[in-house]
């Protein structure tokens, strides 16, 4: 470190490297601390891809908030040099609808009323262009073809860089927390107090490790897995080119497809146990692996027998409603909390970054919905 910084922000995942860079690109002189490296293996932001959707039911706010990023990461892959690996695939994301009323249904008229890009696809259709899907029970399905997959891991190390070039200064450390009744919390990096007029805590899971008094309870870790089910040899009908992301709500899973040659990824989006980020051991639950294949060769019966190519094992933050959190400490106006990912904050990073950019150097209004007033401490997620 040197000097003084303008803002330190602590933790170097999505939301982190976004808020770093976004506050580097405004002038500012940042300061980005993370305790391993950016797109660790511990950190949500970890894996090797996610899910990109402007889809939210009808929540006009998140579905705003997911175009704008969208559109950031679709830049940020425009932007890339020749010579650099992909950061979004363009796959498109299919919801499918299975009854009346249903999330694609209201999704569906938020994304018309918003003017987000999406086709409404018959049985037939779907089946015409998307012969791999098993379509039992399925009315229609709502497809958004600009959406797709973001390389997670590799776009964060990739912001990180761009913080960098334009002057955040990155360094390894893990900063340290006193909470001491209402008085503001006392943060340290290495014993001494961060060098910063302002800090961006932006650390996900450890959170309420770190402000157990405020986030105990208001931001609780879960354990989740995925799994990457390996395709035929041979054929591409199972690339980003062949086959979109698909998300089925009631069903409680989503899957990507094969991106470079890693395999199908599949989750189960429910919940898992509470779970500490240090200590969490990261091995597969054999039953959960067998539920995911079930579920997989419902949807896509070539995929059935599939072999188990790799494994993840991460976690959400959850924050009681699943909405996020991007706020200042009720104690100190220079300390802001930016998180409780819930399962869905990733593709949201540039979207949080610019609104905490606004609200930290332009004094712009806070969104009701993000604020840690809102949080309650328990568990009755309405955001998905």
């Amino acid at each position: 470190m040197s000097g003084r910084y303008d803002v330190a922000v602590v933790g170097a995942g999505a939301l982190g490297v976004w808020c770093a860079w976004t506050l580097a690109q405004r002038g500012r002189r940042v300061l980005l601390v993370e305790a391993w490296t950016p797109g660790h293996s511990r950190a949500s932001s970890g894996d090797e891809s996610r899910i990109v959707r402007t889809g939210y039911a009808a929540d006009a706010l998140y579905t705003r908030m997911a175009d704008a990023s969208l559109a950031a990461w679709r830049g940020l892959e425009a932007s890339r040099g020749a010579a650099e690996a992909h950061l979004f695939h363009r796959s498109g994301v299919l919801w499918f609808s299975r009854s009346a009323g249903d999330r694609a249904e209201v999704t569906a008229a938020t994304l018309e009323a918003e003017g987000v890009p999406h086709e409404r696809l018959s049985p037939a259709e779907i089946a015409r262009r998307f012969p791999q899907f098993a379509l039992g029970g399925v009315r229609w399905g709502l497809l958004e073809p600009e959406a797709g997959a973001v390389m997670a891991r590799r776009s964060v190390a990739h912001v990180a860089a761009r913080a960098a070039q334009a002057g955040a200064e990155l360094v390894h450390g893990r900063v340290q927390a006193q909470e001491v009744g209402d008085a503001p919390p006392r943060l340290t990096l290495d014993g001494v107090a961060l060098p910063a007029g302002q800090v961006v805590l932006a650390c996900g899971p450890w959170l309420p490790t770190l402000l157990p008094d405020l986030l105990g309870g208001r931001i609780t870790p879960t354990r989740q897995e995925v799994f990457y089910l390996g395709v035929p040899g041979g054929e591409a009908a199972y690339g980003a080119s062949a086959l979109p992301a698909f998300v089925d709500f009631e069903a409680e899973v989503y899957a990507i497809p094969d991106l470079e040659g890693r395999g199908v990824k599949i989750g189960i989006d429910r919940h898992g146990p509470l779970c500490d980020p240090d200590t969490l051991e990261r091995r597969p639950d054999p039953a959960l692996l067998a539920e995911a294949r079930q579920r997989l060769g419902r949807v896509l019966p070539g995929l059935a027998a599939a072999p188990l190519l790799e494994s993840r094992v991460c976690q959400y933050e959850n924050t009681a409603s699943g909405d996020l959190l991007v706020d200042h400490h009720p104690a100190d106006p220079r300390l802001w909390i930016v998180g409780g990912g819930s399962g869905h904050g990733f593709k949201h990073a540039p979207a949080v970054a610019a609104h905490l950019a606004a609200r930290l150097l332009d004094g712009a209004p806070a969104e009701p919905r993000l604020s840690l007033a809102q949080k309650a401490r328990g568990r009755q997620r309405a955001v998905y």
